[in-house]
């Protein structure tokens, strides 16, 4: 029986360049960095992957460059093939699942937001499309439906070859729902929540933020809560403080997406030739706030450093 999804996986942030365009060797970089950090396992196409500004050719060439180095390496993987488009959702899955990744991520359609059953419908054609690889549903906070412990069991229990669900955590009435609920569904919460969903008995792993800032550091932390979580609790404590002190206000004060938030937080663990520039339309953290906020960080949790 295959072993449930689970761990710290590192997100694949998508290095552009001035003249906007992706900067291939930088991104084949990145993932030599993060294969040498032995992190649980790396997946593409995230929010910070800039899923939503890619062509077809581009999106191509990020898993395939993936694929390679993952495979050579025995890496495990994941692409992400997510769409607003339903059509070029399948079209993704398709040509991912031809590259053999351990699981396929994928986010329901967001033009018009789906019922359940049309959710099902959606995720039952993404599994013939994935041929056998099982999926991951992104439905993430910002998502048009944001699915309850419930309502994601129903979905679910009708969605077979879906293996684990990247959500946003809530607190403990959200915790016991999901313990009720979603039992034998490998969960991911966000990263910086990590340690706290380990200790609910609920969380399988991260997609993590924290592996963002650094993916060594989020690596040994992750493996750490298996011996010690409150050491764990507390470097989840520290972190939150920084990150709701100086990365959030971004966002809350200042508009910035997501994606330009975990690029900052890249910069700021300063570890691949990553870089703070989003392609346009969408505006970037400039790279001298990564520069400001280094020592802040290093401060604050020298634990994620060592």
């Amino acid at each position: 029986m295959r072993a449930r999804l689970r761990g710290n996986w590192a997100t694949l942030l998508l290095p552009i360049a001035d003249d906007d365009s992706i900067a291939f060797g930088s991104l084949k970089a990145e993932i030599d960095v993060l294969i040498d950090a032995q992190v649980d396992g790396i997946y593409s196409n995230g929010t910070a992957g800039e899923f939503h500004n890619q062509t077809e050719a581009e999106y191509d060439r990020v898993q395939a460059t993936l694929a390679a180095a993952c495979a050579s390496a025995g890496m495990p993987f994941v692409i992400g093939a997510c769409h607003s488009d339903p059509m070029v959702t399948r079209q993704r899955v398709a040509r991912a699942a031809a590259l053999k990744p351990r699981a396929i991520q994928i986010i329901l359609p967001d033009w018009w937001p789906l019922t359940d059953g049309e959710a099902v419908d959606f995720l039952d054609l993404a599994a013939h499309a994935a041929d056998g690889v099982p999926l991951v549903l992104y439905n993430p906070p910002h998502a048009k439906r944001v699915l309850t412990p419930p309502e994601l069991q129903w979905v679910l229990a009708r969605a077979p070859t879906v293996e684990a669900v990247k959500l946003g955590d809530g607190d403990a009435a959200w915790y016991a729902a999901a313990r009720a609920h979603l039992a034998g569904i490998s969960l991911f919460v966000p990263g910086h929540h990590l340690a706290t969903g380990m200790r609910e008995g609920v969380a399988a792993g991260a997609f993590s933020n924290v592996a963002c800032l650094n993916p060594r550091g989020a690596q040994r932390w992750t493996d750490l809560m298996a011996t010690d979580i409150a050491a764990c609790l507390d470097v989840e404590a520290r972190l939150q403080a920084f990150i709701d002190t100086h990365i959030w206000p971004f966002r809350r004060d200042h508009g910035y997406s997501n994606a330009a938030l975990d690029k900052l937080l890249a910069a700021i663990g300063d570890w691949a030739p990553v870089g703070t520039r989003l392609r346009r339309p969408y505006r970037f953290i400039d790279a001298g706030e990564a520069r400001r906020l280094g020592p802040i960080a290093r401060e604050a949790v020298p634990e994620l450093f060592i």
